[in-house]
């Protein structure tokens, strides 16, 4: 199961002179039954001196100094021992804010030092090919073997020099199935606000890994048991207060995502945000209309008033911001079914996204089925047959979801209809 081309990096390291160990998740995995996804590596080597040895490396980062040994499409990241922060090289060589946070790391140091540094016991077991062992400096084998996940050295201090350690925490909870120790989870929701410390850019990479790693529903549900989701996404978890829908509308899209995850199915960012962020949007819809704006406009405004919201707490790039803006646009295009409106949208490049989302919606109970309905067959249809569909929408006999003017089209909460929207303008030449 260990990569062949990281066993490659190990002999000729130590054939340089130098120690080196394969440590980290590729270690834990493979003692678990787990096939290894990453392998990363330990040694005595400074990152000059792998770059040195190996050709086809690459330096990288200025908080914590890795290379990367490139074999094809392989990459194997190799680490510098580091050491502890109280000498005087550590002065010189790292920075800490004054809330504790770690700004920059490179303190060389040995093996056993390393082990310290890492984050938690079971990521800390070395395999050396010198004598074909696993060494174990803080008793991660132990811990491995009742499935814990237990924090090396003192929590409090260790989550204010990296919060993320925490979202890593639940994650890797949730993914191995294991029980974090006690004192590793008890200061979790005090040190939940250190999040906000932490640049959105980075914050984003991290929230992939939480809901794309196939464990997506178990690690929401972590996440929000010690308060860490509402760092991350405060719009929308103040929404799960306000609209009765809300969560099972998250917990639904996460379902989903971890099924296509297992079924080998791609899974893209921006559907996954477009269903995080979509409650928060309602329910700021909801409040623009009390405050006198029509239903779309209201709607429009949300959208990106959630959307800067949220780029406060973790950036979204315009690659998937931009598709997600897209499929919350289209759930106001959907119930149009008059003239040549279904097959415009029926043609748009985010169609498929949109009508699975509006599906989502519906099974969440946030509006009425039917209209997901109508689109399935809509698009079974032959041509003849969705002429005829669309004549029944527009005699006003369509037996699956009536007018397509219906206030369970928009996005908004449940709530009684606006009497306003009855004044809006006549629409495809309707009298």
């Amino acid at each position: 199961m260990l990569s062949e081309n990281a066993l490659k990096v190990l002999y000729r390291l130590n054939q340089a002179g130098f120690e080196a160990y394969l440590v980290g998740g590729c270690v834990r995995d493979s003692l678990l039954g787990q096939v290894p996804k990453d392998f990363d590596v330990a040694t005595s080597a400074t990152p000059e001196q792998v770059r040195h040895v190996f050709r086809n490396a690459r330096m990288i980062g200025r908080r914590f100094r890795i290379v990367h040994v490139r074999f094809g499409r392989e990459i194997i990241e190799v680490t510098t021992f580091r050491g502890g922060h109280d000498t005087e090289m550590a002065e010189r060589h790292s920075q800490q804010s004054e809330e504790g946070l770690l700004l920059r790391d490179n303190v060389w140091g040995s093996v056993d030092e390393d082990a310290l540094r890492r984050d938690f016991t079971v990521n800390a077991l070395y395999y050396s090919v010198r004598d074909f062992a696993i060494h174990d400096w803080t008793g991660g084998l132990e811990d491995l073997e009742h499935r814990v996940l237990r924090l090396i050295g003192d929590p409090d201090l260790r989550y204010r020099e990296d919060p993320v350690r925490m979202l890593r925490a639940v994650r890797f909870a949730s993914k191995l199935d294991f029980t974090l120790a006690p004192e590793t989870e008890s200061p979790l929701a005090d040190c939940a606000p250190l999040l906000l410390q932490i640049p959105p850019a980075r914050l984003f990479e991290e929230v992939l890994k939480l809901f794309l790693s196939g464990h997506a529903l178990s690690t929401f549900q972590g996440l929000r048991r010690y308060g860490l989701f509402a760092m991350l996404f405060p719009g929308t978890e103040e929404s799960f207060a306000q609209l009765s829908w809300a969560e099972k509308m998250v917990e639904q899209a996460l379902i989903n995502t971890d099924e296509r995850i297992r079924a080998d199915k791609p899974v893209t960012p921006a559907f996954l945000y477009a269903a995080l962020l979509w409650p928060a949007t309602v329910a700021q819809t909801a409040q623009l209309i009390d405050e006198g704006i029509p239903p779309v406009p209201a709607a429009q405004q949300a959208s990106q008033q959630v959307l800067n919201r949220q780029l406060q707490h973790t950036s979204i790039p315009k690659r998937f911001s931009l598709p997600m803006r897209e499929i919350w646009d289209m759930q106001l295009m959907l119930p149009r079914r008059r003239g040549k409106r279904p097959y415009q949208t029926l043609a748009h490049q985010r169609f498929r996204a949109a009508y699975d989302f509006l599906l989502l919606r519906e099974s969440a109970g946030e509006i009425a089925s039917g209209l997901g309905l109508w689109w399935t067959r809509f698009q079974e249809a032959s041509e003849t047959q969705q002429r005829e569909m669309v004549q029944k929408v527009e005699q006003g006999q369509d037996d699956l979801v009536g007018d397509d003017d219906t206030p369970e089209s928009m996005p908004m909460p449940s709530r009684k209809p606006r009497r306003r929207r009855r004044r809006r303008a006549p629409r495809d030449g309707q009298e």
